[in-house]
């Protein structure tokens, strides 16, 4: 991926509102106090497009949002961090997707979510001129436009000589597999958690669940592996990269932190080993506190934490 080329990051832009700390939800019209309320851009697209900006690429977000101050104020969050929202499509018929998440005292986190325009979005809604002279596209969420759909979009990327990816928001399920199955062969990198390999394959075993995927067309599987880190596996090779030891604060968005880290590892040349780490290293920055955009990091920052952090030991 040439580094001074446009990444594309296409589907689920969200916001977010999240509460920190709740042990319960009070009951009747009871209240509680707590220490902090924020509000992100995020989303499998969303939250990449902002961190991959923050590591210093030149980022377009594509998706579609509604016409609601929501939407409004999800591009103005994007657009602090430096990502490009031309290319986001306002709907007036539906809401802007949003969830609110009640962060656990352990980072853990439910979410109330409503999917809002991100249903509404599919090839018709990228221009292809948009994709020419793009170095990579990213595709968060393929399931919400069905495999069919995703492939379209990747295929165009691969045909005008992007590299792809994607991650998955659902859970592991064998139907969701099948669901967006087509793009499969579309994708140079697929990029989903531990859970949703296992499931995904009915497999018990997260390298051959890996190694499945790659069957069905993928290039490489980057599997987050929560305190674990990160495995990497292709046809021949299989790599694992520590998670780095960081107090966790909040988890919302560390999927989304790997993938920015590693695709803009390998945007700069570096090795899928280095770009893992990387990605495991602005992971861990992003867990330090509340939301997906939680961090004062730049590249530099990322890449001597990624040098210098101490790693998880691992029983």
């Amino acid at each position: 991926m040439a580094d001074q080329e446009a990444v594309i990051v296409t589907g689920v832009h969200v916001l977010d509102v999240l509460v920190r700390p709740v042990e319960a939800i009070p009951e009747g019209q009871g209240g509680a106090l707590v220490e902090q309320i924020r509000v992100t851009a995020a989303g499998s697209a969303g939250g990449t497009a902002l961190i991959m900006a923050k590591l210093g690429a030149r980022v377009h977000s594509a998706g579609a949002i509604g016409e609601d101050p929501i939407g409004d104020l999800l591009v103005r969050l994007l657009q602090r961090d430096g990502v490009d929202t031309s290319l986001l499509v306002r709907r007036a018929d539906v809401q802007t997707s949003a969830s609110v998440l009640p962060i656990r005292p352990d980072g853990s986190r439910p979410a109330f979510h409503v999917v809002g325009a991100n249903a509404s979005y599919g090839p018709e809604d990228l221009p292809a001129r948009a994709v020419t002279g793009a170095s990579h596209l990213h595709l968060g969420g393929p399931e919400f436009m069905g495999g069919e759909a995703a492939a379209e979009i990747l295929a165009l990327a691969h045909e005008r000589g992007a590299t792809t990816s994607a991650d998955i928001l659902a859970p592991g399920d064998m139907g969701v597999l099948e669901w967006i199955a087509p793009a499969l062969a579309h994708l140079d990198y697929l990029l989903p958690n531990d859970e949703q390999v296992l499931g995904f394959t009915g497999s018990d075993d997260l390298v051959a669940g890996c190694r499945a995927l790659v069957e069905r067309g993928v290039g490489c599987v980057g599997a987050t592996c929560g305190a674990e880190g990160a495995i990497l596996v292709d046809a021949t090779d299989v790599q694992r990269v520590p998670a780095f030891d960081v107090e966790v604060v909040d988890t919302t968005g560390c999927g989304d932190a790997f993938s920015a880290g590693f695709l803009r590892g390998l945007a700069l040349g570096e090795d899928r080993l280095s770009a893992a780490r990387l990605g495991c290293a602005v992971a861990a920055l992003v867990a330090g506190g509340l939301g997906t955009d939680h961090g004062d990091f730049d590249l530099a920052h990322a890449r001597r934490f990624a040098a210098e952090g101490r790693v998880r030991a691992v029983a």
